[in-house]
């Protein structure tokens, strides 16, 4: 992939860190950054100044820094919601939710986007940003932070399913002694959509459960190098005949909204369960709610379309339905991660290395 401009030792390079619970773990930052804090939400923001739009050129004038370490990230006055033309000021951003209108702002101008490289996100997912990023810049995102909770999500999901948790759950609800026969885990084929990092995490913790686990990758993958092997997309429609369990994984993109549509759900054999922990748009909302409210398929969905889920959605009273509000990927463990990744990514790239976690162009466009 193309590698964005790196600096000298003595040029100042300027990055744009979020004041949130966990930075510190960026750690040590090399004597060239300057670092900016970005408010983490737009209560905690301090007024925004006025400020000069940016050119392509580098900037005469730098936004206000801090001393170059991250050690500071204790400091909070100051911080404040970036504008599109201070991002225009910056090298390389971290950014959280608050700061994406301006990112989107500066992306979307045609006199360009000033000295801004980089974007390395805090999450494994970039979808908003797909359809907005131009050639020159850099985009990485936090694969491996999440790899962890999201595997003990999708375990602890089939598991509340199969051997009959939720349903237990519901009586206890309602005071109910009715005993059951729930199913076992073992013997299951599990169908992994989207055999990444946390795909193959998920594997690697259901296997012990003496279930057959097939992955399916965007394209056809031999093992070895550390990655296991995968089946293509085109194999999909045969697979999902045979799928008592499909784990969705799947990042939003062109190619993979409304993935799963009514045809490929109806693929599907009867009670078997849907997991997604991938994002809510790759599958027909409406198609999946179909076959729910039947009855023919169960669901355990920590992703919805649209998102969050109104309270006037039919899913939240169907019993075959398990719904989690999208913390699937989140603990204080992973936030550490990703932060870690992201202090990495910044003395990479001040010291003109390669960036690791390179978004592939095919998920931005």
């Amino acid at each position: 992939m193309k590698q964005p401009t790196s600096a000298s030792p003595a040029q100042s390079l300027t990055v744009c860190l979020p004041e949130f619970p966990g930075v510190e773990h960026i750690g040590d930052l090399p004597a060239n950054i300057k670092v900016v804090w970005a408010a983490a939400d737009s209560e905690a923001a301090e007024p925004a100044e006025p400020a000069e739009p940016a050119t392509t050129e580098p900037a005469t004038t730098e936004p206000a820094a801090t001393e170059p370490s991250a050690t500071n990230a204790d400091r909070v006055d100051a911080a404040r919601i970036p504008t599109a033309d201070e991002v225009a000021a910056m090298d390389f951003v971290v950014p959280l939710a608050a700061v994406r209108p301006s990112i989107l702002e500066l992306l979307a101008r045609p006199s360009g986007t000033g000295r801004l490289q980089v974007i390395q996100t805090l999450s494994a997912g970039v979808d908003w940003l797909v359809g907005h990023v131009p050639p020159h810049i850099t985009v990485c995102n936090a694969r491996g932070a999440f790899d962890a909770p999201l595997a003990e999500w999708v375990v602890g999901a089939i598991l509340a399913m199969e051997r009959g948790l939720l349903q237990s759950r519901d009586l206890e609800i309602t005071r109910t002694w009715t005993p059951f026969e729930p199913a076992e885990v073992a013997g299951r084929r599990v169908v992994i959509l989207g055999f990444g990092s946390i795909g193959s995490a998920i594997a690697a913790r259901l296997e012990p459960f003496g279930v057959e686990v097939i992955g399916v990758a965007r394209s056809p993958r031999e093992g070895g190098d550390g990655r296991e092997a995968a089946l293509g997309l085109d194999s999909l429609d045969e697979l999902l005949p045979t799928a008592q369990v499909l784990v969705n994984m799947l990042p939003l993109s062109t190619e993979t909204t409304g993935l799963l549509d009514a045809r490929r759900l109806a693929l599907l054999p009867d009670d078997a369960l849907v997991v997604n922990g991938g994002r809510g748009r790759t599958i027909d909302a409406i198609a999946l709610l179909r076959e729910l409210d039947a009855g023919r398929l169960r669901a355990v969905l920590d992703v919805t379309d649209p998102e969050p889920l109104p309270p006037e959605s039919p899913l939240w009273s169907i019993p075959n339905v398990l719904i989690s509000p999208h913390i699937a990927g989140d603990s204080a463990e992973a936030t550490v991660r990703t932060f870690k990744i992201a202090g990495d990514q910044i003395r990479r790239f001040a010291a003109g290395q390669d960036l690791l976690n390179q978004v592939p162009r095919y998920l931005l466009e």
